[in-house]
């Protein structure tokens, strides 16, 4: 007999934390995201996570500082549209197995702006473009 994992909401720095470690988990294994991030990027994840855990943090639960400018550091990636749509399933994805909410739900929408605002300001949407 297995217990069933209850949901909650996002609510504190540890369910971001709970959030973000497995989510870049699955970019690690992911064989169109992990190049970039690791290869391309050569992104140092000691220093990336605790960035993220406070960019996130910052957009969902308020009280932690982030004061970062992220777009410029993926301006010159090799990435496009098909990156951020495997981006944002993985982060849909890890947000619906951990989390159920108001603020689960306020996490996805945020993910998925951030995402079309990158590919905008990159060209590779319109205007009226979607993820």
């Amino acid at each position: 007999m297995t217990t069933a994992h209850i949901k909650k909401d996002i609510t504190s720095t540890e369910d971001i934390k709970l959030l973000i470690d497995p989510f870049y988990d699955s970019v690690n294994e992911d064989e169109l995201l992990a190049p970039i991030f690791n290869q391309v990027a050569k992104v140092d994840w000691q220093h990336h996570l605790p960035t993220m855990y406070s960019f996130w943090g910052s957009l969902l639960i308020g009280g932690i500082a982030y004061n970062g400018r992220p777009f410029p550091k993926h301006l010159n990636l090799p990435i496009n549209k098909e990156h951020f749509a495997r981006w944002i399933s993985l982060f849909t994805q890890t947000v619906d197995e951990l989390f159920e909410g108001t603020k689960a739900e306020e996490a996805k929408l945020k993910a998925h702006s951030i995402a079309r605002t990158f590919q905008m300001r990159m060209g590779l949407l319109g205007i009226m473009g979607h993820v």
